[in-house]
């Protein structure tokens, strides 16, 4: 059985400096790290329209949280699925749920470079052994397991990522407090500094109920 540290060489090749991840020092959703009362949900722009495209024959959420393992985990589903049963995305639905805990998968490298996520989340690039100021986790590593899981390689098959933004209104707490910056200007430099093709949804508890009312098996990561 591979040991989670397994992933730190293989990010990056034999030779490298290991990728460190420890426990993370914000949690998801439900950690009490709620909005401010003036981050009222009703004021947002809800679009829930892609829960449609979830038409697939095998479906599945992945309440993601383990940034080392996970998106080898939800790479495995869809492998397995199109071994087996020759099934690729539409036919196949992959939905990564992200909360606060995994906030650093969602992040774009420009928020690296330009907030202390890698020093927050205890994330270190793998190249310097220093908090990393680019997101480790978007290409995936360069050997098996770890060849093809990551986000980019993920979404090209179909997987859908989410932001909760009860979490992200954490997250700008938490680094605001951090760096000496308003909450309300952290969150809205945090939102427009995801990933591209991540959603925001109202709430991370919300979407993993709705998932599975369109028939998503669920799976905690």
């Amino acid at each position: 059985m591979l040991e989670r540290r397994g992933f730190l060489g293989a990010l990056m090749g034999a030779g490298a400096a290991p990728l460190l991840l420890g426990k993370s020092a914000l949690q998801s959703e439900s950690s009490g790290w709620w909005p401010p009362a003036s981050a009222g949900l009703a004021d947002e722009p809800w679009d829930m329209s892609w829960l449609d495209r979830l038409t697939g024959k095998h479906k599945q959420v992945f309440d993601f949280s383990d940034m080392d393992m996970g998106l080898v985990v939800v790479k495995n589903w869809l492998d397995a699925h199109e071994t087996v049963y020759g099934l690729k995305h539409p036919q196949v639905n992959a939905v990564v749920g992200i909360g606060g805990h995994a906030f650093p998968v969602n992040a774009s490298d420009e928020l690296y470079r330009k907030l202390p996520i890698g020093e927050l989340w205890k994330v270190n690039d793998p190249e310097s052994g220093k908090p990393a100021l680019r997101n480790v986790f978007l290409e995936g590593g360069k050997a098996p397991p770890y060849l093809g899981a990551g986000v980019r390689p993920l979404q090209a098959r179909g997987a859908i990522f989410w932001m909760c933004n009860n979490a992200l209104h954490g997250v700008a707490a938490r680094i605001g407090a951090v760096v000496k910056r308003p909450q309300p200007e952290l969150y809205a430099e945090l939102r427009a500094g995801l990933n591209p093709g991540v959603i925001v949804v109202p709430a991370h508890t919300m979407l993993i109920g709705l998932c599975q009312e369109r028939g998503c098996s669920y799976e905690a990561l």
